[in-house]
């Protein structure tokens, strides 16, 4: 009885939302969908276990952050933080993102090389929309980040997902996409990807680097969790520096509320991407960008950095305790991990069960270019101030994964 009335629950509201599609013969399925507002769930609630979104566990340094924000504000005494400048930020505030850049793998020559961003989805949209037109085809990982999915199909973009394997985007299969479809850019995230946690290998960067050497189109780098890495690792952006755009930011290192973005591009474009950001928001704020550059220059942002990676380090050793015997991928220091359904269990359904239960999980049906079935689910592990929660949700997410699905097979 029991099954059969939450069924009925799970039915209802999956019908109510317009998630349900039937066909004759077949059956009645959840439709999949990729909204990315459903893919990163915030809510802050006490009473959610919140596994959905990607950030960093600021409690741990929230008031030194704060003092820091004081301490900037409160020596703000330089004019030109308060007016217009004339190109995409203040030099000062490029130089302090050049060095952010070059500590973890990017080469720059010089600041002027770096512009300065809302945070790094604000540069994704402006390299997808400066650098492709409607119609044209965008090549990512086959599993990718929603942001990048939704800016795409936002813009009239068509998005070509390339095939995977357990070193990340295969470059034979990036070849042969070059090839059929012509892709304007190959947006890449090489660093514990967003949602498989895989990090490219040395080898693997330069792969890929010689297949888009080959072909026409544009190298767009999403790296903004390099600082994640254990070892000191190249930016492909380096391998194809004249080619290539590299993204990184503070939010997840330090606090997404920053909204600080760095661009680094190419010196011959440099005056095109200007330009536009000076035409949509003339510059992002001088304000946050100079805290940003105190917390650099002091050494703050790095250290920060580290302890975030160690919060994590910690966190994915407690998960693989507690999930124990279940399928995963995950890196020592990943914020997350690419869990594997057993097989009783479908995502989405997984995912209206979990939230009924309390817990916030990203189906893999979000992440997912092509159509294949995702029987995956993304798991942040750093959302969830609180150790002692989180160990209690990855409880009770454990014992969930081993009951049966109350909805069973489509029928």
């Amino acid at each position: 009885m029991h099954r059969s009335l939450s069924f009925a629950k799970a039915y209802g509201l999956l019908a109510e939302k317009g998630r349900i599609e039937s066909f004759v013969g077949r059956g009645s399925f959840v439709k999949a969908r990729s909204g990315l507002k459903q893919a990163i769930l915030s809510r802050p609630e006490n009473r959610e276990w919140n596994f959905s979104i990607l950030q960093p566990c600021y409690a741990e340094h929230v008031e030194a952050l704060h003092q820091q924000l004081q301490q900037s504000f409160s020596a703000l005494t330089n004019p030109t933080l308060y007016g217009y400048s004339e190109d995409s930020g203040l030099i000062e505030h490029r130089a302090a993102g050049m060095q952010w850049l070059q500590h973890y793998g990017v080469q720059t020559r010089a600041p002027e090389q770096i512009l300065l961003t809302n945070g790094a989805q604000h540069a994704l949209s402006i390299l997808i929309e400066l650098y492709s037109e409607p119609g044209d085809c965008i090549a990512v990982d086959e599993w990718t980040y929603p942001g990048i999915l939704s800016i795409a199909r936002l813009l009239g973009r068509q998005v070509v997902g390339v095939a995977m394997d357990d070193r990340g985007m295969n470059p034979d299969a990036l070849a042969e996409t070059c090839q059929r479809y012509k892709p304007a850019l190959v947006i890449l995230l090489p660093s514990h990807q967003n949602p498989t946690t895989i990090t490219l290998s040395q080898q693997r960067r330069e792969q890929l680097a010689e297949v888009i050497q080959r072909h026409p189109l544009w190298l767009v780098e999403d790296d903004i969790y390099s600082f994640l890495n254990t070892k000191p690792t190249q930016a492909i952006t380096n391998l194809l520096p004249e080619k290539s755009f590299c993204v990184s930011s503070l939010s997840k290192a330090v606090s997404p509320g920053l909204r600080c973005g760095y661009l680094k591009a190419p010196q011959s474009q440099v005056e095109r991407l200007t330009a536009y950001i000076r035409a949509t928001v003339w510059l992002p704020p001088p304000l946050m960008f100079e805290v940003a550059g105190h917390l650099i220059d002091s050494n703050l942002a790095f250290e920060m950095a580290a302890k975030q990676r160690e919060i994590a380090r910690r966190r994915q050793r407690l998960a693989r305790r507690i999930l124990a015997g279940q399928t995963f991928r995950a890196q020592d220091t990943s914020y997350h991990l690419w869990l594997t359904l057993p097989d009783h269990w479908q995502a989405d359904s997984f995912t209206l069960t979990a939230k009924e239960r309390g817990m916030l999980v990203s189906s893999g049906a979000y992440f997912n270019t092509g159509a294949d079935e995702a029987q995956r689910v993304r798991l942040s592990l750093m959302a969830i101030s609180d150790e002692s929660e989180l160990e209690k949700g990855l409880t009770a997410l454990a014992q969930l994964l081993k009951q049966e699905s109350s909805s069973g097979p489509a029928a």
